[in-house]
């Protein structure tokens, strides 16, 4: 039956679930009508209901939802099926990693709507536990295209708005006159009551037990405001004691699990369900509206709630809602009521539920009566938040930690909340002040200095290391000091000597450690090594930055395509998560893309929002890079004099607002600028600074960039442009054969300029580089050769990532588990891929990309 005044709301419901949107959220104040409208629309869907007893309870709602379709598990990744098996309390493992359980979810709900959709319906969204929640949004992010959709009612604050950024939303208003009228008896004042009540559909249907005979005719006045607010009060309130002592129990026992209610102390449901708040069925209680809830535990004393939540801690046979009981019943300080809660945390933060174990380990600390433990809690509340994604709140538990025992162990947590979310500059201060001779704060000290652009601290910092037992962490710290010191002869020595494990974090200090000696090629190798290492190990809260690195490595390789799709996934994850500065990197990645690529207006966007973000928190490597890519785009354009003020003003920008990396990295296309505007004596002075930079370094693709800056600015350029032509790098071997083939052409030898110009443009064609390769072709059209542009390139960033793992031999599973996909939806991809690319096996796939 058709919802009265809600035909335009089911008809915009229908067209979401007959379209390609994933989640739609249904929003509007108590007694709106969003649970009648799921209802009215979903007959047929996997359902949860958030409830408020059950909202700190890491992924209660989550087993409610899935319940149903757990078996399917089985089905997914190993990772993945571990992950969820525990989340859903299906199984003993400890994943910790939240990205990985919320991959699982989308796995399994891509895995449940085989053949034929499947439609799920989340009710009270505001009460859901935060690991259920911030799980099927990341979701819902996720399934545009799939045969999932996700209903979502909530409501209307701005906290769920807020949390709800990104998904459709549909708000419900009042019922007008006439809708209002088929609710209200006949003679009922319509246009005054409807006023009153804002057409709130509740209140209009509870109205006619408020108001008198003659003010329902009209022959009285109407109360102003109505007494609607208090409904469902008026309705406990009338109850014997015995039917309100056991709403109150059902209330606060949040599931409707009738056994444990019964054996709580509820004695007279029969007569709680005559009233019509609630109704029984089967072994669940349910009530009539959530609201009724509330007003039972509203119309109780704080005695009394006390009362039922000790006699359901021993009702109710799951440790972590015992805990949750045990702690509501206290009435001050209870060491094992405290440690209660701290297990229930741990188990939390083992299935991946970080938010909540931090709100369960806070409340922990209240109830501690020891001062150090309570810090103690505090910190572990912190940390925990700030691997949920919760910044903000990480940081007020962390300074109420720190009130009351300050340690090194907190101002390192400290530190990291600022490099990942606040002011760099803060964390590099805070850490080298606490790090006395412990080499993690020492390195630190040295990371959020690379960030800054800060050497004097990196060069201290490696310094106070000198002492420490050796390690590769220490070598790094001590050879990077020495040759940013100007000891060349030391630091190089002690870098070459270290050497890394096939640890994640080694290998970005590996990745580090080469860009310092000038060798942008073995770099860039270490920070892939990097981002598959982490993949592979799931690392807790790492994997967002580890993506950074390992995004600007295929970039400077000439991945530009892999590259815009790691860091595409990565300012996902960095948002999800919370990491600002590390959106910031992303942002600024994908803006370098954008600028190679010649689109202008993303290249902009992408730049000046991780300026707005970078500049403020002082990370001046993300400043440098944003910069950087907008005058690349420039050079790219012909605006050579753009180019050069911007690549110029990068080399007097200090720590937090420039870096030396970036003014390495940069330094050819800043001598390329200086050059073709004229400014030769700049031009030199970059050559200068990259050979000085690159003294020590042994690879192949440094020799060659200096020798290509080298041909920019000395007579005999040709011989330089040809041995700058030995790189490993597609991309900057393209640019110098560019270079060389306007050389050439310049001097006459249009023959010997056509190879060089065509292999050019065949590169940036392939790149999708569109102005570098319009440049390429025009100069091979001056030189008697015409061609038009390449057809841009047939797979999205996401194909090409599969396609590129399944050609190393990946399974399709594995392939699923790396980039947080389900199994289904990596096969939906390669069926996709495979006519694209004309090719019918991973065998033809794998030889076709390794040409």
């Amino acid at each position: 039956m058709t919802l009265i005044g809600r035909e335009a709301e089911l008809a915009e419901i229908d067209e979401f679930l007959k379209g390609d949107q994933s989640a739609l959220a249904v929003l509007g104040e108590p007694g709106a009508g969003k649970s009648a409208l799921l209802t009215e629309s979903a007959p047929k869907a996997l359902w949860a209901t958030g409830a408020e007893p059950e909202s700190g309870l890491a992924f209660a709602a989550l087993h409610q939802l899935l319940r149903p379709v757990a078996h399917l598990a089985d089905a997914l990744p190993e990772a993945q099926r571990d992950a969820i098996k525990a989340a859903l309390g299906l199984a003993e493992s400890r994943t910790e990693d939240r990205f990985l359980v919320s991959a699982a979810v989308l796995s399994l709900l891509i895995e449940a709507a085989e053949p034929d959709g499947l439609l799920c319906v989340v009710d009270d969204f505001q009460w859901l536990d935060q690991a259920s929640a911030d799980a099927l949004l990341f979701a819902a992010r996720r399934l545009r295209g799939e045969k999932v959709r996700l209903l979502i009612a909530a409501r209307d604050t701005a906290e769920v708005r807020h949390a709800l950024r990104g998904v459709r939303q549909l708000r419900l208003n009042g019922l007008d006159e006439e809708s209002a009228a088929k609710l209200l008896p006949e003679a009922a004042p319509i246009a005054e009551i409807t006023r009153l009540t804002n057409g709130n559909p509740l209140a209009l249907r509870e109205v006619a037990e408020l108001l008198t005979p003659d003010q329902l005719s009209g022959a009285a006045p109407l109360p102003d405001p109505l007494p609607v607010g208090d409904v469902f009060g008026e309705q406990v309130a009338r109850l014997p004691e015995d039917a309100r002592h056991a709403l109150l129990i059902a209330a606060l026992e949040g599931r409707g699990d009738l056994g444990v209610v019964l054996r709580a102390g509820a004695t007279a449901l029969q007569a709680a369900e005559e009233s019509g708040l609630i109704t029984l069925d089967g072994a669940t209680i349910r009530f009539r509206h959530p609201l009724i809830r509330s007003a039972s535990t509203t119309a109780a004393t704080s005695t009394q709630r006390r009362q039922v939540h000790e006699k359901l801690a021993e009702a109710v046979d799951d440790a972590d809602r015992r805990a949750h009981h045990q702690a509501e019943a206290a009435l001050g300080p209870d060491e094992a009521v405290a440690q209660a809660l701290t297990d229930s945390a741990r188990r939390a933060r083992e299935r991946g539920g970080y938010a909540d174990a931090a709100n369960v380990l806070a409340r922990a600390a209240a109830l501690t009566p020891d001062t150090p433990r309570q810090a103690e809690r505090l910190t572990a509340a912190a940390e925990s938040a700030w691997l949920g994604g919760k910044p903000g709140q990480a940081r007020s538990l962390l300074a109420r930690a720190k009130a009351l025992n300050d340690t090194p162990e907190l101002e390192q947590l400290r530190g990291r909340f600022e490099l990942n979310s606040g002011d760099a500059a803060e964390a590099m201060r805070i850490f080298l002040d606490a790090a006395g001779d412990r080499i993690e704060l020492l390195a630190d000290a040295a990371e959020a200095a690379s960030y800054v652009g800060d050497t004097a601290v990196a060069i201290e910092a490696g310094r106070r290391a000198e002492h420490l037992e050796p390690s590769f962490l220490r070598d790094v710290l001590v050879g990077t000091a020495a040759l940013q010191a100007g000891d060349t002869a030391k630091g190089t020595a002690i870098l070459r000597n270290a050497k890394p494990k096939e640890d994640a974090s080694e290998l970005l200090w590996a990745a580090a450690a080469a860009s310092h000696l000038g060798e942008g090629d073995a770099a860039a190798d270490f920070a892939a090594r990097a981002g598959r290492v982490a993949r592979v190990s799931g690392m807790v809260g790492t994997l967002p930055v580890v993506l950074e690195f390992a995004a600007t490595a295929e970039r400077m390789n000439g991945n530009l395509a892999h590259s815009a799709a790691l860091s595409e996934e990565g300012l996902a994850l960095a948002k999800e998560a919370g990491y600002v500065n590390c959106a910031a990197a992303h942002l600024a990645n994908l803006a370098m893309v954008a600028a190679i690529q010649g689109r202008e207006d993303d290249c902009r966007g992408f730049a000046n929002e991780a300026l707005a973000i970078a500049i403020p928190h002082r990370v001046g490597l993300r400043v440098g890079v944003a910069h950087y890519a907008l005058a690349l785009l420039d050079l790219g354009a012909g605006r050579f004099q753009e180019a050069h003020e911007r690549l110029s003003a990068m080399t007097t920008a200090g720590p937090g607002a420039g870096h030396p990396i970036a003014v390495w990295g940069s330094t050819a296309d800043r001598v390329e600028a200086a050059v073709a505007t004229g400014n030769l004596d700049v031009a030199r002075e970059s050559v200068e600074f990259i050979t000085q930079w690159s003294v020590n370094a042994t690879t192949a693709r440094a020799r060659a960039l200096v020798a290509r800056c080298r041909a920019l600015v000395e007579d005999d350029a040709v011989p330089l442009l040809e041995q700058a032509l030995e790189t490993d790098s597609d991309y900057e071997r393209a640019r110098t054969a560019l270079l060389l083939g306007e050389r050439l052409r310049r001097d006459r030898k249009v023959s010997e300029a056509r190879p060089h110009l065509r292999a050019a443009a065949e590169v940036f064609g392939r790149l999708g580089a569109r102005p570098w390769e319009r440049r390429a072709l025009g100069e091979l059209r001056a030189a008697g050769e015409s061609r038009e542009l390449a057809e841009p390139s047939v797979l999205t960033p996401q194909e090409l990532r599969i396609a590129q793992l399944v050609a190393e031999g990946v399974s399709n599973k594995d392939v699923a588990e790396r980039l947080f996909l389900s199994p289904r939806t990596v096969e939906y991809h390669l069926y996709k891929i495979y006519p694209k690319l004309g090719v019918s096996s991973r065998t033809e796939l794998a030889r076709l990309l390794a040409q």
